[in-house]
């Protein structure tokens, strides 16, 4: 018997039992369709954290406060200090003692709430120098960003970021509109340009003033000179290394710490962020993979159950065809090019469900579905496979049959 005439009896023999074939594929189907939607989860996952440090950029150092201790000895989380101070960003600032600091940029944010006319709206203040915007990447979709007569002047101005501006102004223009924090009137002299709906809300959601502006008029207090962060950005990704050392040694030598471990502040680079990230994503994709791999295992298990049940009905057909000189490697071989058809059907049908999810995850939900084209072949190989695989037995079975034997079945 030619090849082409192998697979022309296992289609047949495929067709000829419709309903038991198609629950057979059901199982493989279920699985594929799995594993091409975790794959796709997984890589929609990982490209939105990419996208959301690629925003900030590669080559950034951001720099906390370590943590503080109430008189009742309740520590708090990193962050919680006041460590962090303008002269800390100044001496960042100063090429001679960093050279491979490019920019900096110190951040002071708090929650306010805007005040224009009726409406109010509570939103992430942040005082900061005109730096920010270089190394945040930020650009404004109208007027312009705060300037370095701004931060001398101590003007009472601010930029609003796009969420918030619609929340304030609705659909008219924010330019030259006037809003009110803790009574202080501030001119609204420009509008950011929004980040894209894959970046985190707070992005679009903030108001940004002048550093000196927000000390003094704004907050005020006692540590009116601390700062929430500072930005560091560095020439390039390959400077990223030597900024990060020059930094950490300044910061030690300006808090008087000898010992790097006592440190009172901490240096998170956008790498470490999205190593983190990665590790949780590919945690949650290994759970999802363990999960598809058992759906595939049941497929698998109902091939070989469809097959044994495909050898037993046709006990006569193995007989006739071996009485007539039909090697057992014939017979092995046509049992086995059915069971692959099977998995291809399955195979394939799975992809094609897998690319329908994918279509409608992202529509219901926020998560991002990338479909992979070397996963989605991927899988329909791995569907031949356990096609193969869970074939070999039942092929084996009938391949070993005496004719007689076969011949006397009922």
């Amino acid at each position: 018997m030619s090849w082409r005439e192998t697979f022309r009896t296992a289609l047949e023999a495929v067709r000829t039992h419709r309903l038991r074939s198609a629950l057979t594929m059901l199982g493989i189907l279920i699985g594929i369709t799995a594993v091409v939607l975790t794959v796709g989860i997984g890589d929609g996952a990982r490209a939105d954290v990419q996208a959301s440090i690629n925003q900030l950029g590669t080559n950034i150092l951001v720099v906390s406060p370590g943590s503080s201790t109430t008189s009742t000895g309740t520590r708090g989380g990193f962050g919680t200090a006041s460590t962090l101070t303008m002269q800390d960003a100044a001496a960042l600032g100063q090429r001679t003692v960093a050279p491979d600091v490019q920019t900096v940029a110190p951040v002071a944010s708090s929650n306010a709430e805007l005040v224009r006319g009726s409406t109010n709206w509570t939103t992430t203040l942040q005082g900061t120098t005109p730096n920010w915007s270089v190394v945040r990447s930020r650009t404004v979709s109208s007027g312009r960003f705060i300037t370095a007569a701004d931060q001398n002047n101590v003007n009472a101005v601010v930029v609003l970021g796009p969420d918030t501006a619609t929340q304030l102004f609705g659909g008219g223009s924010a330019l030259g509109q006037t809003v009110t924090d803790n009574g202080v009137k501030l001119e609204v002299i420009g509008v950011l340009q929004p980040l894209s709906s894959s970046e985190q809300t707070s992005n679009n959601d903030l108001a940004i003033v002048p550093q000196s502006t927000y000390a003094q008029k704004l907050v005020g207090g006692v540590n009116r000179n601390s700062v929430s962060n500072i930005y560091v950005k560095a020439p390039s990704s390959g400077a990223l290394s030597a900024a990060y050392q020059e930094t950490d040694a300044l910061l030690l030598n300006t808090h008087r710490i000898s010992t790097p471990t006592s440190a009172d502040f901490s240096i998170a680079t956008q790498q470490s962020i999205l190593a983190a990230s990665t590790t949780v994503n590919d945690t949650l994709t290994v759970m999802l993979a363990g999960i598809a791999v058992i759906a595939l295992l049941v497929g698998g298990i109902g091939v070989m159950n469809i097959m044994l049940v495909s050898v037993t009905e046709r006990y006569r057909e193995i007989g006739v065809r071996k009485a007539i000189g039909a090697r057992p490697g014939l017979i092995r071989r046509q049992f086995l090019v059915e069971a692959s058809m099977l998995g291809l059907a399955g195979g394939i049908l799975g992809v094609l469900l897998g690319l329908v999810g994918a279509a409608l995850i992202p529509a219901f939900t926020d998560s991002n579905v990338i479909v992979s084209i070397p996963a989605s072949l991927g899988a329909i190989v791995i569907a031949i496979g356990i096609g193969v695989v869970f074939g070999v037995y039942p092929a084996t079975r009938a391949a070993r049959l005496a004719p007689i034997d076969a011949l006397r079945s009922e």
